[in-house]
């Protein structure tokens, strides 16, 4: 609950109950007049919840300025009040000799002597119990007087004359409580802006009074009168269909902007997957590079030695140039993908090329929506959407520019590539494999590998590394950060 200026009062209460009813099953109504508004007029038939209205503004009013909570929605406002003045029920009295109307009037005399601009009046059935026409006049006077004090005013009523009072002076607004005509029950749904209908014939025609009688009834009402209830009858149809159809467009506000963030939330989860593999494929192609380098350094030294020409290098180093400028470019966030048609039909040795990396190879796996490719010696696993099938014109043409990624061979060994992956497999099965994967690694020339073992139990972990550390063609080994495979590989050192 939050206060609003003591200059200009504003209740603004959303879904406010009466405290001492049911929660279970009151109808919470909201009670939020435009800025500036100094009178409310409450009308509608008979049990359809006018008293009950006023009694749960008054009864939040001064709970809020007792400190407790109101039972409203969050966000409801409420001024600060000087005093509450209420004259609800019937005042007559056989001791006092006071009638109804009297009863009601000296309570009201009572309530004006004392009111200032920071009170809160409610009046129940104001001018009720004398003549209608004198009773309306005194109505529509005591509510010109209490408009003048600044004062907040609520006010439940019958008379037609004060629909029209609200109608036409500033400060004042109409609200009604509907009533279901089918059902003969209230809604006790409190609408702002349009005042109520009694509904007295219908409700008499509904329970059963002669037709004749409703009919000569209708007679004795001036017809103007009749076309102003159609009206208004007319106006609360056109009005609730309206508020159903808004309450529709919210909910489907609300249920796109849910999936809107999720869709986001996803592409942002792939876009992240994205570079974490073109980060890992950057991280092997620079070792790559590096072994070529040194391997380059030993041959330029040997035909120094030899004291032959090094222009026989001069290619190789072009290539090598070309290559490390394409793995140290940044891997940059893609505003968007969108997928590559025709690949529903990809077969496997089909020549591709992998748009992220621009770089071609060929398909060895294929799953319903990736595909893992062998680029030179590298493997590398992407979406279906950023591979372009190669046609066989352009890959005889374009295999002839292409860079090979795979490593030269400089020792006296050919290159088993720069890694070994033994998941899936047995111990001692993966302990043979990895003993000549490291010999030939050896015999290659190779300065670094990677031992995939995955991290499953650990143990295939545990007797690699064992046994790299008693290995003659490994110097050292080492775990790489996580997002070059972490725990789950490990990278060794060859001996020179």
């Amino acid at each position: 609950m939050q206060p609003s200026t003591f200059d200009f009062p504003h209740i603004n209460l959303t879904h406010a109950r009466h405290p001492l009813l049911d929660p279970q099953h009151v109808v919470p109504i909201d009670v939020n007049p435009k800025e500036g508004t100094r009178a409310t007029i409450i009308t509608g038939p008979n049990t359809g919840g006018k008293t009950v209205s006023l009694k749960t503004v008054g009864l939040l009013a001064l709970m809020a300025q007792s400190g407790l909570h109101i039972p409203a929605q969050s966000g409801s406002e409420i001024p600060f009040f000087h005093a509450v003045y209420a004259d609800i029920g019937d005042e007559q009295s056989i001791e006092q000799s006071l009638s109804t109307f009297s009863g009601h009037i000296t309570n009201i005399i009572r309530i004006l002597k004392q009111i200032d601009h920071r009170s809160l009046v409610i009046f129940d059935e104001l001018g009720a119990g004398t003549d209608p026409q004198e009773g309306a006049a005194l109505a529509r006077a005591i509510l010109s007087h209490l408009l003048e004090t600044g004062c907040t005013i609520l006010v439940a009523t019958h008379y037609p004359e004060l629909k029209s009072f609200a109608h036409s002076t500033e400060g004042v607004v109409n609200a009604s409580l509907e009533f279901d005509i089918q059902t003969l029950r209230p809604t006790y749904h409190l609408t702002l802006g349009l005042p109520g209908r009694s509904n007295a014939l219908l409700i008499a025609q509904r329970l059963g009074l002669p037709q004749p009688i409703i009919d000569s009834a209708k007679e004795e009402i001036h017809p103007d009168d009749l076309r102003a209830d159609k009206l208004l009858d007319d106006i609360r149809k056109e009005r609730n269909r309206a508020s159903r159809e808004r309450q529709k467009l919210e909910k489907t506000r609300d249920r796109l902007e849910t999936q809107t963030k999720e869709i986001e939330k996803r592409l942002e989860k792939i876009e992240d997957e994205r570079r974490e593999v073109l980060a890992k494929a950057r991280a092997e192609g620079e070792l790559e590079v590096a072994v070529l380098r040194s391997n380059i350094d030993s041959l330029k030294s040997q035909l120094k030695k030899a004291k032959q020409p090094l222009e026989a290098l001069k290619a190789i180093e072009d290539k090598i140039e070309q290559v490390e400028t394409k793995i140290t470019a940044p891997v940059e966030r893609k505003p968007d993908q969108s997928p590559i048609a025709n690949l529903q039909s990809l077969n496997l040795g089909e020549r591709v090329t992998v748009s992220a990396l621009n770089a071609e190879g060929v398909v060895t796996a294929i799953t319903e929506s990736d595909a893992e490719v062998q680029v030179g010696s590298l493997r590398v696993r992407a979406r279906l959407a950023e591979l372009e099938r190669k046609s066989n014109n352009e890959s005889n043409v374009e295999s002839q520019k292409s860079i090979d990624l795979r490593p030269l061979t400089f020792g006296s060994g050919k290159s088993p590539g720069l890694e070994l992956n033994l998941r899936g497999k047995l111990v001692d099965e993966g302990l043979d494999e990895l003993e000549k994967y490291l010999e030939r690694a050896y015999s290659a020339g190779l300065l670094f590998v990677r031992i995939v073992h995955g991290k499953g139990t650990g143990k295939m972990r545990d007797a690699v590394r064992n046994a790299l550390k008693s290995n003659e063609y490994v110097s050292s080994f080492e775990e790489p950060k996580d997002n070059e495979g972490g725990a789950g590989v490990t990278v060794a050192k060859m001996a020179k």
